[in-house]
């Protein structure tokens, strides 16, 4: 028989989860209406936190990449995270996740969801911040800098993980959606936002930066998606940029706005030209589907 708790504003999320048992029954933690301002991690295995409905109840804080801590070191990007999901089967639904650090030229990278875990699944929310809104776990084998992954899963083996999403909005500006999984995101709203507090100089958004694991057959695939623009002007966003080699992401009946690029995708550090970014559109219509795409993307 699953667990089931009830929890309000008021309530201490973590302190909530951290009470049930870890005995692998499913636990399912409904949140009522409301903006609850805390931080949780998500370890326990088929656990599921419900919502009112996306706008509803929102799980919010804040914290930057660039901060500065006790330490004299920058928090980075894998420790900004607002709600960190890591466990076995895990379930989000119907509520929103933010991460309200900003502006993003000083708050930088600021994870909204840190999402790992075999079959982690998400229905019916909202993903909200700029840069590095969602990360879809394992981090890349290698660091380019050092301690470029300091965070809860710096030093653990690189697991390939299946996500899927849907019926979310994932809002975001430069690599919102990035990582490692293989990711289906289906019927989702992709919104670009920019994320600066100074807008002077020319905008330039990038919706997803797969670093597909080698060990997996798929990277993301958008299915049925439709990619928005939100003050941000035409032919500004670029639909994707491989992280790492080998990345690989499938645009698939997707309706494209006119913030699309007309080129759809961008390299990074040559990546997209060295034969081993897959990048692929199929059947998408709108003002952001014209126009001839970047040589590298696969017929």
């Amino acid at each position: 028989m699953a667990y089931r708790i009830t929890c309000t504003p008021e309530d201490d999320l973590q302190q909530k989860l951290s009470a049930l048992p870890d005995d692998g029954e499913e636990a399912v933690i409904t949140l009522k209406e409301g903006v609850y301002r805390q931080r949780l991690e998500i370890r326990r295995a088929r656990t599921v936190l419900e919502g009112a409905g996306k706008g509803r109840t929102l799980i919010t804080y804040a914290l930057p990449a660039r901060e500065i801590l006790a330490d004299g070191k920058k928090r980075g990007t894998f420790r900004t995270y607002t709600v960190l999901a890591d466990g076995d089967d895990v379930r989000i639904l119907g509520l929103t996740i933010e991460n309200a650090a900003w502006p993003r030229e000083e708050a930088g990278q600021c994870i909204a969801l840190y999402a790992d875990g075999p079959r982690f699944r998400a229905e019916d929310c909202a993903l909200l911040s700029y840069q590095d809104t969602l990360f879809t776990a394992p981090l890349p084998p290698k660091e380019v800098e050092p301690n470029g992954f300091i965070g809860p899963k710096q030093f653990s083996p690189r697991t390939p993980s299946v996500q899927s999403y849907l019926r979310c909005e994932i809002r975001g500006d430069v690599d919102f959606i990035f990582g490692g999984a293989s990711a289906r995101f289906e019927d989702c709203d992709i919104v670009s936002a920019d994320g600066r507090k100074d807008r002077t100089a020319p905008y330039v958004g990038y919706v997803c930066a797969p670093s597909t694991l080698p060990s997996l057959q798929e990277g993301y695939r958008f299915v049925g998606c439709r990619f928005i623009g939100k003050d941000v002007p035409e032919g500004s966003v670029y639909l994707a940029r491989p992280w790492r080699e080998g990345a690989m992401a499938v645009f698939e009946r997707c309706e494209l706005g006119p913030h699309i690029h007309p080129a759809g995708f961008a390299d990074w550090a040559g990546r997209g030209k060295n034969g081993t970014t897959r990048f692929r559109e199929t059947g998408c219509f709108g003002p952001g589907a014209a126009g001839p795409r970047a040589d590298f993307v696969l017929p």
